[in-house]
């Protein structure tokens, strides 16, 4: 985690706090998780509104204090108005102007290696010393002719090329805050091949060019993006594509959902996800990580499962499936993606795995190349099934048999072509032949 969003404040200002209760809900980059507190105090003041994106982990978020007499110091504090305000610190205001000096507040700061109720301890603003966090009235009125704005708003804007005199400012005094420019629409404008030649004429106007909608990125499209980047420029893919006869392991599968529980259905994927772990087992080199100095051959096989969110692509993680009968796979794969699109996965639940199997056959899709997800070494592509006539030794010829494409990528850093070759022939034979799974 680099930065995260605050996605609800769960305790309001002047509010008490006890221990163990939660402040907020941040979301990291691919879960949402509960920032608690660890000591008893008072929210003194909210700086980061609900709903802010891309907080960099360190930055403070809320001011806390130890006794509710001290909370009226910062009704008016912003971190804005603070940094702004300190450089032109020339002549102090008159002494009545300054809050009454409480004991020392703490600072949330999501993120830090210290607990988040003991960030840094900051001192109210102390308007008479050149140093202090702010040194002008609360409600000191804006320069005239002078558009304020903060500096990350500033560079935001020109970063994205927005005319900072047609954004209206929400903070105090009418600051502009990097959420006014995220936020920002820019006026249409029509382009002037959409007017008309002559009101009579009786063609319509052209649909107005350039018309667009920006998406902002989240968090968790921001690591695709990285880890995806990451992959394909540092490791050395290449693909091995192998058909496999699945139609044992379709009657099998009707045969088993007879005899468990109402509550679980297998699936093909149970089946491939069985087979892609005992395969690492037979061929333990595809269970392995490139780090730099060693190749880590994994001892246990813990299988990533590619899984689609609303929010981008996120691979929850089924435990020791190389032990797991497929009964307990089904439940931790729907346990699994069911968290996964709500958002609620733990980051133990999806940080790690040694094998990823990514399976697009629900969609109709016959084969692809998936992207290794580093470190590990290969990730297994799974196409759709379908009947096709092959060869056979009957009076026909042929015969229909239900088939299915694999394409396995490796790191050939760590998996040479021949070993890639031996795990797909392992696996294979699994599938092909379903009770081999059970010796």
């Amino acid at each position: 985690m680099q930065m995260g969003t605050i996605a609800r404040w769960e305790k309001k200002e002047g509010e008490k706090i006890s221990e163990g209760d939660l402040i907020a809900e941040v979301e990291t980059d691919k879960a949402t998780v509960g920032f608690e507190s660890l000591e008893e105090c008072y929210l003194a003041k909210i700086l980061v509104a609900e709903g802010t994106r891309d907080v960099p982990i360190g930055s403070v978020i809320c001011i806390t204090v130890e006794k509710p007499e001290f909370i009226d110091a910062f009704k008016n504090f912003t971190l804005d108005s603070a940094a702004s305000a300190a450089p032109a610190a020339s002549v102090p205001p008159p002494p009545t102007a300054a809050p009454p000096p409480p004991a020392q507040p703490s600072v949330q700061a999501p993120g830090s290696s210290y607990p988040p109720h003991m960030q840094a301890a900051a001192p109210p603003p102390q308007p008479t010393a050149p140093s202090a966090p702010a040194v002008t009235s609360p409600g000191a009125p804006a320069h005239k002719g002078r558009v304020i704005i903060s500096p990350l708003a500033k560079k935001l804007a020109a970063e994205r090329g927005i005319d900072i005199a047609q954004v209206k400012g929400t903070g105090p005094d009418g600051r502009i805050t990097k959420k006014d420019i995220e936020s920002f629409v820019p006026p249409k404008v029509v382009p002037p091949q959409a007017a008309p030649v002559a009101p009579a004429a009786p063609t319509a106007a052209p649909p107005p060019s350039g018309v667009f909608t920006d998406i902002p990125i989240s968090n968790i499209r921001r690591v695709i993006a990285q880890r995806l980047m990451q992959s394909k420029q540092t490791i050395p893919h290449y693909y091995l594509s192998i058909d496999i006869n699945v139609g044992e392991i379709l009657e099998l599968r009707k045969e088993l959902n007879k005899e468990v529980s109402e509550n679980i259905k297998l699936s093909v994927n149970d089946f491939i996800i069985k087979a892609s772990a005992l395969a690492c087992v037979k061929v333990p080199e595809a269970n392995s990580s490139w780090l730099d100095t060693v190749i880590r051959q994994n001892h246990v096989v813990d299988v990533s499962i590619a899984v689609s969110t609303p929010a981008g692509l996120i691979t929850p993680i089924v435990f020791n499936a190389h032990i797991k009968g497929l009964a307990s796979i089904s439940k931790d794969v729907a346990s699994l993606a069911a968290k996964a699109r709500e958002g609620k996965l733990q980051p133990h639940e999806f940080q790690g795995g040694t094998f990823t199997v990514s399976n697009l056959g629900m969609y109709g899709i016959k084969n692809f190349s998936a992207i290794i997800n580093p470190p590990q070494a290969c990730i297994l592509a799974v196409g759709t099934s379908e009947n096709r006539l092959v060869p056979a030794n009957n009076e026909k010829g042929f015969d229909v048999a239900s088939m299915m494409s694999v394409t396995l990528s490796c790191d050939h850093r760590v998996v040479d072509g021949a070993v890639g070759a031996q795990w797909l022939a392992e696996f294979k034979k699994f599938l092909e032949k379903p009770t081999t799974m059970l010796l």
